[in-house]
This record gives C-alpha cells, sequence and structure tokens, in this order.
C-alpha cells in the first residue's frame, strides 16, 4: 500500500509541474515510475534511474535545473523505496544524492519545483532515520546521531526524530543534549509516557532532581492513573528522604502493588520516620512475610520495637523483647553487621541480660 501511494505521488508531481513532453528520455523516466506505480517491480525505478542519469551528459546538463529535478526524484525514490539495496547502489548512494539535493536547493528557480523537493526531501528524511536505526544495531551511537540530526534537516516537523537524537545522545552519555531533546518532546507531547520517564531518569542522572520531579508531575497531572509515573514520583521523594511527601502516595502505591515487597518495605520505612509506628510495623511484618530473605525489613523492624521500648508510654517489657528477637534474627541472616551488634548490644544492656550481653561484646571485638 506504501510503495502505491510513493508512486502516485511521483507520477502526480511529474504530471503537474514538469512538462515532460520534451524528450524520450523524459518520456521514459515518467513511463518507468508509472509501471512501477501499477506493478511494484524496482526493475523499473532501475530503468527509471538509468533514463534520468543519461540527462546529463555535458556540464551544461549538470547545471540543468529541469533534468536533475528528475533524478532527485528518481534517486530519492530508490532511497525511499529500496531499503534492503536490491539495485545495488554504492555504500554512498544517500550521500551524493543529498549533495545533489543541496546543490539545486539553493537555485534561485527551484521554486517552481517545491512540491518535488518537499517529496525529497521527506525521502532523505526517511533514509537518513533508517540508516541511523542500522548505527544503532551496532551500536555507533556518535553517527546515529549525525544521521538522525540530518533526517531532523529534511523533516524539521516529524518530531519523532527528536526521540531518536535524544536515545542516540543518551546512550553515548551526553546527558545535557538528550535532556534538551527530551525537553522539546515533552513540551509539544505531555502524554508519552516514555519520553516523560526517560527525561526524568536524564535529570536524576545529572543530579537535576527538581527538574526531574518537575516532569514526573507534569505527567502525572496529565496522566493521573499512570502507575510508572506514580511510582517515579514515589522513588524520587523516598531517594530525598522527603516522607511528609511520599506519605499520601503510598495508598494507591500498595493498593498498585499489593504483592510488591520492595514497595511495602518503602512504606513502612516512610511510616517509621514519621513515628507512625502502628503502620510501620504492620508493614514490616508484610514486607518479611513477601521476603523471608530480605535483611532490612528484619534488621528495621528490631530497631523499631527497640525504638517503642524507649516511649513512656511503654509499661512493659513487650517492645523491647520483640526487638531482641527479631535483631537477634538480623544477627542470624547478617553475623558481621556491626549496626545490628550494637543495637543487640543496647538492647542487653537494657534488660540487664549479662551474659548476653557478653556475647555480643565478644562478637564487636572480634569484628574489631
Amino acid at each position: 500500500m506504501q510503495k502505491s501511494k510513493l508512486g502516485l505521488i511521483i507520477i502526480g508531481l511529474f504530471i503537474t509541474s514538469i512538462a515532460f513532453g520534451q524528450s524520450e528520455a523524459l518520456k521514459s523516466v515518467v513511463n518507468n515510475l508509472a509501471f512501477y506505480k501499477k506493478k511494484a517491480d524496482i526493475a523499473f525505478l532501475a530503468r527509471a534511474k538509468k533514463s534520468a542519469d543519461s540527462l546529463v551528459v555535458t556540464k551544461k546538463d549538470s547545471n540543468d535545473l529541469e533534468k536533475n529535478i528528475y533524478r532527485i526524484i528518481v534517486n530519492t525514490s530508490i532511497l525511499q523505496i529500496d531499503s534492503t539495496n536490491a539495485l545495488k547502489q554504492p555504500d554512498n548512494f544517500l550521500d551524493q544524492t543529498t549533495a545533489l539535493y543541496e546543490k539545486f536547493a539553493a537555485k534561485n528557480k527551484i521554486f517552481q519545483y517545491q512540491p518535488e523537493m518537499d517529496y525529497a526531501s521527506r525521502c532523505l528524511a526517511n533514509a537518513y532515520i533508517r540508516r541511523g536505526f542500522v548505527l544503532i544495531r551496532n551500536n555507533d551511537y556518535k553517527n546515529a546521531s549525525i544521521a538522525f540530526q540530518n533526517a531532523k534537516k529534511y523533516a524539521p516537523g516529524q518530531k519523532s526524530i527528536n526521540a531518536y537524537i535524544a536515545f542516540a545522545n543518551n546512550k553515548q552519555g551526553n546527558l545535557k543534549d538528550a535532556a534538551k531533546y527530551f525537553d522539546n518532546l515533552i513540551n509539544t507531547d505531555s502524554t508519552n509516557v516514555e519520553y516523560l520517564e526517560t527525561a526524568s531518569s536524564i535529570y536524576k542522572s545529572l543530579g537535576d532532581t527538581a527538574k526531574a520531579l518537575q516532569i514526573v508531575k507534569k505527567g502525572r497531572k496529565m496522566l493521573p492513573t499512570n502507575k510508572q509515573l506514580l511510582h517515579d514520583e514515589a522513588n524520587i521523594y523516598n531517594n530525598k528522604h522527603d516522607y511528609k511527601s511520599l506519605e499520601p502516595l503510598l495508598g494507591q502505591l500498595i493498593d498498585d502493588n499489593p504483592n510488591n515487597a520492595e514497595i511495602t518495605f518503602v512504606a513502612a520505612n516512610c511510616y517509621d520516620h514519621l513515628n507512625d509506628f502502628d503502620k510501620a510495623e504492620s508493614l514490616y511484618l508484610r514486607t518479611i512475610e513477601l521476603d523471608g530473605n530480605a535483611y532490612e525489613p528484619v534488621l528495621n523492624l528490631g530497631l523499631l520495637y527497640f525504638k517503642m521500648s524507649t516511649l513512656k508510654s511503654d509499661t512493659n517489657n513487650r517492645n523491647i523483647t520483640n526487638a531482641i528477637v527479631w535483631l537477634e534474627k538480623a544477627n542470624e541472616m547478617a553475623p558481621r553487621d556491626k549496626d545490628c551488634l550494637e543495637l543487640l548490644q543496647l538492647a542487653y544492656t537494657k534488660t540487664g541480660n549479662q551474659s548476653q550481653l557478653d556475647r555480643v561484646n565478644n562478637r564487636l571485638e572480634q569484628l574489631n
């Protein structure tokens, strides 16, 4: 279907703008393009190119605007249609065609062939995009970026090219350049989650957390039910230890991820820092239930009980007993963790259990 449309465009351009009755060679170009449109056989494109090239023999021919418009149309059509290079064009065929296009784009009377040049420009853009993708597959991000920049030159309104340039820059580590192109993208399309997430990630890599947060908030305003953006915003607050800002997000975050141990732990840790000990306790226990091999929730739960044992409202030994149970469990999981042993040291000092205190002190001396 796409090839047929392109053929129709090509033929339409020649009928409307070029007086093709001047020579047999001109007729041959147009006829072969018409046959390609009808039969979708690229052999006709090869014949069209042969006829178009035969128009340019002398130095005067090489500067003839009309004759070279035929060459530009045929060459760019081949670049557009023959993506596998079945016609065996030379490796520099795209560069040669671009040079030909640029030469005649600068001519004073080129405005007479604006539809043809617009068509050729779109074909060149697509060819450079294709080249860029080949280079990306070969991990040549520097030259891929150059290819996409060329594509942007010939199709400045095609915003997806900004994404390709941004991607190539990001892969090269040119984060500032990548961020600039992603800014352009999200300013024109605030609903593309991939653009928002990548831009936010780049700004976080640059250390500009405020800008990253601004982008995520903008995305959440446009897409309030998007789970990934919610997760990204929560992650930024958690990394900043901004637990007050994180707290309002926790309900939806847990509802969206009821069996996610990592998110449950983040919520527990948040409530812990906000001194909402009941919620923290419940969520630490839930985290351990979801992932029995995780060390941090076990240690944090022991620490939580120890903090609760220091409160004036704690009138019995339940919390210090629970603290010792969980801290001992944490010690079994990570015997060389000094933080855990030092907490046990404080807990056994608080209970007056000298034999256990001596054991812990000996372990700490061995580690030191």
